[in-house]
């Protein structure tokens, strides 16, 4: 009787470990060579945010760098957190690397529940159209179902990019460990 009591037991706690099993973050890809023919796309977009977000004087005035480095912190949340290459990074840098991907939506207005997919594609797009000076195409992109806050208020925000902390110790953590583990 006992030892039916124990596997019962046993296997509820299991069922209800199975629970706590958490689904992988959203994960967006990349364009190749993003941030360059010379550098692959995990290590360009850690050292992208890692610099850009050393110093809130790198992007001020430069949305074009503060969407460069939003773009590497969105993709970095899903990819060190899914990809076999970095199954050695520090758990907590990839946990530090989430919450700086919700630091950043939520700077720039970004649902929270949008897939990452969709955000980098967002962004992406915004990035051209600011490169190209077309900064309707930007507005429109920041007008989306992905943003909720008004557009004006998302390039504000992106012309003076304000200290992310979160976003800035985890971009520092996983560049000190990608020489480790890149």
């Amino acid at each position: 009787m006992l030892a039916r009591f124990a596997a019962v037991v046993a296997c509820v706690m299991f069922i209800a470990g199975c629970g706590l099993e958490q689904s992988p973050p959203s994960t967006a890809q990349l364009p190749p060579y993003f941030y360059g023919a010379l550098v692959d796309d995990d290590i360009g977009a850690i050292n992208e945010a890692a610099y850009a977000l050393g110093a809130p004087s790198r992007t001020r005035d430069d949305p074009v760098e503060a969407l460069r480095a939003a773009i590497a912190v969105e993709y970095l949340g899903g990819e060190l957190n899914t990809a076999p290459r970095w199954y050695r990074l520090s758990p907590i840098t990839k946990m530090n690397m989430l919450q700086a991907r919700g630091e950043f939506r939520k700077i720039l207005g970004i649902r929270e529940d949008a897939p990452s997919q969709a955000v980098v594609n967002g962004l992406v797009w915004a990035l051209w159209a600011v490169m190209h000076n077309d900064k309707a195409t930007a507005m429109h992109v920041f007008a989306s179902s992905l943003f909720i806050q008004p557009p004006d208020r998302t390039w504000a925000v992106l012309n003076d990019l304000p200290y992310l902390p979160a976003a800035r110790a985890a971009t520092a953590e996983a560049e000190q460990e990608e020489f480790r583990d890149g």
